[in-house]
């Protein structure tokens, strides 16, 4: 769950917490990402579409969860960091390289701080990556999820992941994940966005409510 602390007064001053389902699959050629879009503070939503899919390069992406300050700060650093090694090197940056940043940043600070990223892209050297970062951790995954969200959805992702899935069947596995958690966690909701990225570069969409599939029970 994304928090967010305030020094402003009132109901400000308390924590701004953001349920959050996030998600990242790799295929052949690339990777999807995923999120809703709720942002609530207490028992309020302040904000209906939030994007949580943060750009850290051309061909790199990452979805945010856990303090939503921290988080988005992670990212900010990571991307000015990525932009600087790429202009060193005069090649893209690894996505490996990507999450290795993130890993640094979060165990060192991993007092201060509260974020999980799930940093995921393509890169010529090893094509679509996801990889999982919390507290140091630095996993190699085939989909990763998250976020208050994702504890409804395991069984979901669980039955119907498989390998070799093309790229249309993990966009569809994709929403398919984020509208079930979106129905049954309370603290996410509002639209789905969606993040593709493969050797061409990277494709963002937005998923209306009206949009996304439906199930027996709705």
């Amino acid at each position: 769950m994304l928090e967010e602390s305030s020094s402003q007064p009132g109901w400000l001053s308390e924590e701004v917490k953001t349920g959050t389902t996030i998600i990242a699959i790799a295929f052949a050629g690339g990777v999807v990402l995923g999120s809703d879009s709720r942002v609530s503070a207490g028992e309020s939503v302040v904000n209906r579409v939030m994007n949580k899919l943060s750009q850290l390069h051309d061909k790199i992406y990452c979805a945010l969860s856990g303090s939503a300050a921290d988080a988005q700060t992670i990212a900010e650093i990571v991307n000015y960091q990525l932009d600087v090694h790429s202009i060193e090197v005069e090649e893209d940056p690894l996505v490996r390289s990507a999450a290795t940043l993130v890993k640094n940043i979060s165990y060192k600070y991993k007092e201060e701080l509260s974020a999980h990223l799930i940093v995921a892209g393509w890169d010529k050297r090893g094509g679509g990556q996801v990889y999982v970062t919390l507290d140091g951790l630095l996993s190699q995954q085939p989909f990763a999820i998250g976020g208050s969200g994702s504890s409804y959805i395991y069984g979901f992702v669980d039955a119907e992941y498989r390998k070799g899935m093309t790229r249309k069947e993990c966009q569809k596995f994709v929403v398919e994940a984020l509208t079930l958690a979106m129905g049954r966690d309370g603290s996410s909701g509002g639209v789905a966005y969606l993040v593709t990225i493969d050797e061409k570069g990277a494709e963002e969409k937005c998923i209306l409510g009206n949009e996304l599939p439906t199930f027996f029970d709705e």
